[in-house]
């Protein structure tokens, strides 16, 4: 989801602050395709979701623009999900397949196999405990991918799942009237305990993604017009890119690429040299773990983006290129001048993000989005290094002042990001500051890990 399991003020905030006082861009770009003639599919890889997957097939069902076909891969389930899946789909009249596997292979493998298979022009990557809150999400994440073709990827705002929304969802069209038809179908309500847990989890979740995407990643867009990486449980691809990129690190990785494989692909994108963007005005909800299982979640965001700018260096070292990258631009800019029919001038015009396209580019002059990496990474490893320094050398003045100030900023953002309900905000930014700084000391322990696969174990066997 993120390029930090936890937030605190660093380096990222920057951008995000610049992007506030910048506003959002005011000239979108012009494209020759018309996002009406795309064929969409929608692939949902899913694990034992019996309890979900009605809920993911319902609200494809009510989006306003209508996939062409629907692939559900059961990646070797030992419940009701295929089964749940099939009977839903034949009661609506769904294009749906289904793809029931014997052994679980992963949802990196599962992506890569219909990106191959399929042929669509934009695939729809959902996963099966995860549904779309707004019925045009689809068609707007195909609209924004087909303003330009610099942008490969294209996601919606996710939000926890909370048993209301579960609850909504379920007594309306068309799910209500499946569900009165096929009483055995119906899941019970998990137990009190499990709700506790799972509670807990939204609250700390909610607060993280609000600080995440109604600010860092709003930030980011207005400044570079692309996130770091998209957002996996519910993402638009443009499917050739998605298959070219996998045909090029299959040969070299096979399918051991980092521990999310939505982190990886959108580090892949900006490679390329091209943008994943996020929308502010349709929303996804998706089902958060239980408390006790958040720390094994957090692990695999954390690392995937550690083992990700492993991997895309030439990417991270982006700042360091800065005058190259501009001594380039400026060449370019007088090369366009002299021959401003060109059709690489009308791209330009056209997409203003517009940059060459290819690895060689980014290994040579990197890219503007490689600062936003650099500064997240930065902040993912000093942060929480500083602190357990500060603890080790028991210098209690300058922790508890940095706690205070780090703390401060926190509970601003969060309540300016929080119209009409600031004064609660403000409360919740202070309850949930215990589990902000318990993620990241856990973070720097997957630091420690991370080092451990690079020097010592040289493990590469990095997958989800």
């Amino acid at each position: 989801m993120a390029t930090a399991p936890w937030f605190v003020i660093g380096p990222s905030t920057l951008v995000a602050f610049i992007g506030l006082m910048r506003g959002p861009d005011k000239t979108p770009p012009e494209s020759a395709e018309d996002w009406r003639d795309a064929t969409v599919d929608v692939v949902i890889p899913a694990l034992n979701e019996e309890q979900n997957i009605l809920l993911a097939l319902s609200s494809i069902a009510r989006q306003s623009l209508k996939p062409r076909k629907v692939v559900l891969v059961d990646d070797g389930s030992t419940d009701r999900t295929a089964e749940v899946a099939r009977a839903f789909g034949e009661d609506l009249g769904l294009d749906l397949e289904v793809i029931r596997r014997e052994e679980s292979i992963g949802k990196t493998p599962t992506v890569k196999r219909e990106a191959r298979n399929l042929d669509a022009d934009v695939e729809v990557v959902l996963d099966g405990d995860t549904f779309l809150e707004s019925e045009n999400y689809i068609e707007r994440l195909v609209q924004e991918i087909y303003k330009a073709p610099g942008v490969a990827s294209a996601c919606g705002v996710v939000q926890p799942m909370r048993e209301k929304d579960r609850r909504t969802i379920s007594d309306e069209a068309p799910l209500k009237g499946f569900l009165e038809k096929h009483a055995n179908y119906v899941t019970p309500r998990p137990g009190a305990w499990h709700r506790f847990n799972r509670a807990i989890t939204n609250f700390y979740r909610g607060i993280l993604y609000t600080f995440l995407q109604r600010f860092v990643y709003r930030g980011q867009m207005t400044v570079f017009g692309s996130i770091i990486n998209p957002v996996g449980c519910a993402v638009a691809y443009r499917r050739e890119y998605l298959r070219k990129l996998f045909d090029y690190y299959e040969p070299i990785l096979g399918d051991d690429l980092t521990n999310s494989e939505d982190i990886f692909i959108g580090f892949a994108l900006l490679n390329e040299g091209y943008r994943n963007v996020q929308l502010q005005d349709v929303t996804v909800r998706s089902l958060e773990p239980e408390f006790p299982r958040l720390a094994h979640q957090l692990y695999f965001w954390s690392s995937s983006f550690l083992q990700s700018c492993y991997y895309f260096d030439g990417l991270l070292r982006s700042p360091f290129k800065g005058f190259r990258r501009y001594r380039q631009k400026h060449e370019a800019k007088q090369y366009e001048e002299k021959h401003s029919d060109t059709r690489d001038h009308i791209h330009r015009r056209g997409e203003p993000y517009r940059q060459p396209w290819g690895q060689g580019y980014t290994k040579q002059y990197g890219r503007p989005m490689g600062w936003a990496v650099f500064m997240a990474a930065l902040e993912k490893i000093a942060f929480p290094t500083a602190l357990l320094i500060m603890l080790i050398l028991q210098l209690w003045g300058p922790l508890l002042i940095t706690f205070l100030a780090e703390m401060t900023l926190v509970i601003l953002i969060l309540m300016f990001n929080a119209p009409g309900h600031r004064f609660r905000a403000f409360w919740e930014a202070i309850a949930v500051t215990p589990l902000r700084y318990g993620s990241l000391l856990f973070d720097a322990v997957n630091i420690g890990r991370f080092a451990t696969d690079l020097w010592i174990t040289r493990n590469r066997r990095w997958r989800k």
